[in-house]
């Protein structure tokens, strides 16, 4: 592990390098956080697609924030556990369990906003569709 031993600015932009290879490190070694991107990217087209409001727009990155942010505590978590304690070991269970819990807790919140930002519109395109 690399010490940022950097002072001032510099040491502020290797904090976002820092995070930056966190987050292609989550890419490159979870599925879920590759499966959420491809799902957060489509989403986004949709989004572009149906021309959504700007209002509609906000609760679809808000929901792809968390659960992408959620994941990526979820990576952090059970790296640390692993690290911590490589037997198997109750309470390092409950702490995966729990922080993959958080995940599917923001994913269903995802799809909620979904259900509520993509309804009218999709219902709108397929009635113009059969029409």
């Amino acid at each position: 592990m690399v010490k940022n031993t950097a002072v001032g600015h510099k040491k502020f932009w290797h904090s976002f390098r820092f995070a930056a290879q966190g987050i292609a490190a989550a890419f490159k070694s979870e599925l879920n956080m590759k499966v959420h991107s491809v799902l957060a990217v489509a989403v986004l087209a949709a989004a572009a697609f149906f021309r959504l409001p700007p209002s509609s727009w906000m609760l679809l990155l808000l929901a792809i924030t968390l659960v992408l942010s959620t994941e990526l505590l979820n990576t952090a978590i059970e790296a640390t556990i692993d690290l911590v304690s490589p037997d198997i070991h109750p309470l390092a269970k409950t702490a995966k369990d729990t922080a993959a819990g958080a995940v599917l807790l923001t994913a269903v919140f995802a799809v909620i906003v979904g259900i509520y930002v993509f309804y009218h519109p999709v219902m709108d395109w397929i009635t113009g569709f059969m029409s």
